[in-house]
Protein backbone atom coordinates (compact mmCIF):
# COMPACT_ATOMS: atom_id res chain seq x y z
CA UNK A 1 0.00 0.00 0.00
CA UNK A 2 2.89 2.34 0.71
CA UNK A 3 4.55 1.43 -2.47
CA UNK A 4 1.35 2.37 -4.24
CA UNK A 5 0.52 5.98 -2.59
CA UNK A 6 4.45 7.11 -3.25
CA UNK A 7 4.28 5.79 -7.04
CA UNK A 8 0.25 7.87 -7.32
CA UNK A 9 2.06 10.79 -5.27
CA UNK A 10 5.37 10.81 -7.80
CA UNK A 11 3.03 10.06 -10.56
CA UNK A 12 1.25 13.35 -10.07
CA UNK A 13 4.00 15.02 -8.91
CA UNK A 14 5.28 14.58 -12.45
CA UNK A 15 2.22 14.91 -14.56
CA UNK A 16 2.10 18.20 -12.49
CA UNK A 17 5.34 19.58 -13.62
CA UNK A 18 5.01 18.59 -17.13
CA UNK A 19 1.74 19.33 -17.99
CA UNK A 20 1.53 22.34 -15.76
CA UNK A 21 5.07 23.75 -16.02
CA UNK A 22 6.77 22.77 -19.18
CA UNK A 23 4.18 22.20 -21.69
CA UNK A 24 2.43 25.31 -21.26
CA UNK A 25 6.05 27.15 -21.13
CA UNK A 26 7.29 24.98 -24.56
CA UNK A 27 4.05 25.95 -26.34
CA UNK A 28 3.88 29.74 -25.39
CA UNK A 29 7.70 30.11 -26.32
CA UNK A 30 6.96 28.15 -30.08
CA UNK A 31 4.00 30.76 -30.48
CA UNK A 32 6.78 33.32 -29.61
CA UNK A 33 9.22 32.20 -32.26
CA UNK A 34 6.59 31.57 -35.17
CA UNK A 35 3.27 33.52 -34.37
CA UNK A 36 5.22 36.70 -32.46
CA UNK A 37 2.01 39.25 -33.46
CA UNK A 38 -0.48 36.40 -32.69
CA UNK A 39 1.33 35.82 -28.98
CA UNK A 40 1.19 39.22 -28.18
CA UNK A 41 -2.43 39.82 -28.50
CA UNK A 42 -2.41 40.86 -32.29
CA UNK A 43 -1.84 44.37 -31.23
CA UNK A 44 -1.86 47.52 -33.30
CA UNK A 45 -0.02 50.78 -33.14
CA UNK A 46 -0.02 53.87 -35.08
CA UNK A 47 3.28 56.09 -35.12
CA UNK A 48 4.88 54.17 -32.34
CA UNK A 49 1.05 54.56 -30.11
CA UNK A 50 -0.67 51.29 -29.78
CA UNK A 51 -4.59 51.79 -30.58
CA UNK A 52 -6.02 48.73 -29.64
CA UNK A 53 -6.30 45.18 -30.71
CA UNK A 54 -6.88 43.51 -34.12
CA UNK A 55 -8.90 40.67 -31.94
CA UNK A 56 -10.82 42.78 -29.16
CA UNK A 57 -13.84 45.43 -30.33
CA UNK A 58 -13.30 48.99 -29.22
CA UNK A 59 -16.07 51.62 -28.53
CA UNK A 60 -15.98 54.54 -31.18
CA UNK A 61 -18.39 57.11 -30.85
CA UNK A 62 -17.53 60.04 -32.74
CA UNK A 63 -19.48 60.63 -35.60
CA UNK A 64 -16.59 60.70 -38.28
CA UNK A 65 -15.95 56.95 -37.09
CA UNK A 66 -17.54 53.87 -38.07
CA UNK A 67 -19.28 52.70 -34.99
CA UNK A 68 -19.07 48.91 -33.34
CA UNK A 69 -21.29 46.35 -32.20
CA UNK A 70 -22.91 47.31 -28.71
CA UNK A 71 -20.86 45.72 -26.09
CA UNK A 72 -22.43 44.32 -22.80
CA UNK A 73 -18.81 43.50 -21.25
CA UNK A 74 -18.25 44.66 -18.06
CA UNK A 75 -19.88 47.80 -16.69
CA UNK A 76 -20.32 51.03 -17.92
CA UNK A 77 -20.10 51.22 -21.63
CA UNK A 78 -18.96 48.02 -21.95
CA UNK A 79 -15.64 46.43 -23.99
CA UNK A 80 -13.77 45.79 -20.93
CA UNK A 81 -11.98 42.73 -21.80
CA UNK A 82 -11.79 41.25 -18.26
CA UNK A 83 -15.15 41.05 -18.20
CA UNK A 84 -15.91 39.03 -21.49
CA UNK A 85 -19.72 38.32 -21.90
CA UNK A 86 -23.24 39.02 -23.07
CA UNK A 87 -26.30 39.95 -21.12
CA UNK A 88 -27.67 36.27 -21.58
CA UNK A 89 -30.93 38.35 -21.97
CA UNK A 90 -33.55 36.73 -23.71
CA UNK A 91 -35.05 37.72 -26.54
CA UNK A 92 -38.68 38.76 -24.71
CA UNK A 93 -36.49 40.99 -21.93
CA UNK A 94 -37.57 44.02 -21.78
CA UNK A 95 -34.14 45.09 -20.82
CA UNK A 96 -32.62 43.70 -24.19
CA UNK A 97 -35.86 45.26 -25.90
CA UNK A 98 -35.63 48.29 -24.38
CA UNK A 99 -31.53 48.69 -25.26
CA UNK A 100 -31.78 47.50 -28.66
CA UNK A 101 -34.54 50.22 -28.91
CA UNK A 102 -32.51 52.73 -27.76
CA UNK A 103 -29.76 51.58 -29.97
CA UNK A 104 -31.54 52.11 -33.31
CA UNK A 105 -33.26 55.72 -32.54
CA UNK A 106 -30.01 56.44 -32.20
CA UNK A 107 -28.92 54.84 -35.34
CA UNK A 108 -31.67 55.89 -37.38
CA UNK A 109 -31.43 59.45 -37.67
CA UNK A 110 -27.69 59.51 -38.19
CA UNK A 111 -27.93 57.40 -41.29
CA UNK A 112 -30.36 56.40 -43.38
CA UNK A 113 -33.53 55.34 -43.12
CA UNK A 114 -33.12 51.44 -43.77
CA UNK A 115 -33.37 49.34 -41.07
CA UNK A 116 -30.51 49.04 -39.17
CA UNK A 117 -28.32 45.70 -39.04
CA UNK A 118 -28.70 43.45 -36.54
CA UNK A 119 -25.49 43.57 -35.55
CA UNK A 120 -25.67 46.86 -34.61
CA UNK A 121 -28.24 46.67 -32.41
CA UNK A 122 -27.46 43.78 -30.36
CA UNK A 123 -23.79 42.99 -28.62
CA UNK A 124 -22.25 39.72 -29.65
CA UNK A 125 -22.14 36.64 -26.89
CA UNK A 126 -18.46 38.19 -26.17
CA UNK A 127 -19.64 41.49 -25.65
CA UNK A 128 -15.95 42.26 -27.56
CA UNK A 129 -16.54 41.53 -31.48
CA UNK A 130 -13.78 43.21 -33.31
CA UNK A 131 -15.66 43.21 -36.88
CA UNK A 132 -18.96 43.99 -37.76
CA UNK A 133 -21.10 42.63 -41.09
CA UNK A 134 -20.24 44.51 -43.97
CA UNK A 135 -23.98 45.24 -44.26
CA UNK A 136 -23.47 47.42 -40.89
CA UNK A 137 -20.49 49.05 -42.11
CA UNK A 138 -22.59 50.58 -45.54
CA UNK A 139 -25.59 51.34 -43.03
CA UNK A 140 -23.03 53.84 -41.70
CA UNK A 141 -21.55 55.03 -45.28
CA UNK A 142 -23.55 57.95 -45.13
CA UNK A 143 -23.30 59.70 -42.11
CA UNK A 144 -19.32 58.84 -41.69
CA UNK A 145 -18.87 60.32 -45.58
CA UNK A 146 -21.01 63.56 -44.27
CA UNK A 147 -19.11 63.99 -40.79
CA UNK A 148 -15.49 63.22 -43.01
CA UNK A 149 -16.65 65.75 -46.09
CA UNK A 150 -15.94 63.12 -48.69
CA UNK A 151 -18.54 61.59 -51.05
CA UNK A 152 -20.53 58.43 -50.00
CA UNK A 153 -18.89 56.54 -53.21
CA UNK A 154 -15.38 56.93 -51.69
CA UNK A 155 -16.45 55.81 -48.40
CA UNK A 156 -18.19 52.76 -49.92
CA UNK A 157 -15.15 52.04 -51.51
CA UNK A 158 -12.88 52.43 -48.37
CA UNK A 159 -15.32 49.79 -46.89
CA UNK A 160 -15.11 47.35 -49.78
CA UNK A 161 -11.51 47.03 -49.47
CA UNK A 162 -11.69 46.36 -45.97
CA UNK A 163 -14.17 43.06 -46.07
CA UNK A 164 -12.61 39.99 -45.29
CA UNK A 165 -14.49 37.18 -47.04
CA UNK A 166 -14.86 33.82 -45.36
CA UNK A 167 -11.82 31.89 -44.37
CA UNK A 168 -11.61 29.10 -46.71
CA UNK A 169 -14.59 30.19 -48.68
CA UNK A 170 -16.95 28.52 -46.27
CA UNK A 171 -15.54 29.29 -42.69
CA UNK A 172 -17.51 32.27 -41.28
CA UNK A 173 -19.10 35.34 -42.57
CA UNK A 174 -17.54 38.10 -44.44
CA UNK A 175 -16.82 40.92 -42.22
CA UNK A 176 -15.22 44.17 -41.31
CA UNK A 177 -12.76 44.67 -39.00
CA UNK A 178 -14.05 48.13 -37.30
CA UNK A 179 -10.33 49.43 -35.69
CA UNK A 180 -8.79 48.67 -39.12
CA UNK A 181 -11.05 50.23 -40.91
CA UNK A 182 -11.15 53.76 -38.58
CA UNK A 183 -7.52 53.65 -38.50
CA UNK A 184 -7.93 53.43 -42.88
CA UNK A 185 -10.36 56.37 -42.06
CA UNK A 186 -8.30 58.38 -40.14
CA UNK A 187 -4.95 57.64 -43.19
CA UNK A 188 -7.19 58.87 -45.64
CA UNK A 189 -9.25 62.13 -44.49
CA UNK A 190 -7.13 64.78 -42.84
CA UNK A 191 -7.46 65.75 -38.98
CA UNK A 192 -9.48 68.24 -39.35
CA UNK A 193 -12.35 66.81 -41.29
CA UNK A 194 -13.00 64.93 -38.24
Amino acid sequence: MKKMMITAILYTLITAVLLGVVYPLAVTGLAHMFFPRQAEGSLVSRNGVLVGSHLIGQAFSGPGYFWSRPSSAGSGNGYDATASGGSNYAPTNSALATRVAGTVQTLNPKGTNAPVPIDLATASASGLDPDISPAAAFYQVARVAAERHVSEDTMRNLVSAHITQRQFGLLGEPRVNVLELNLALDKMTPAAAK
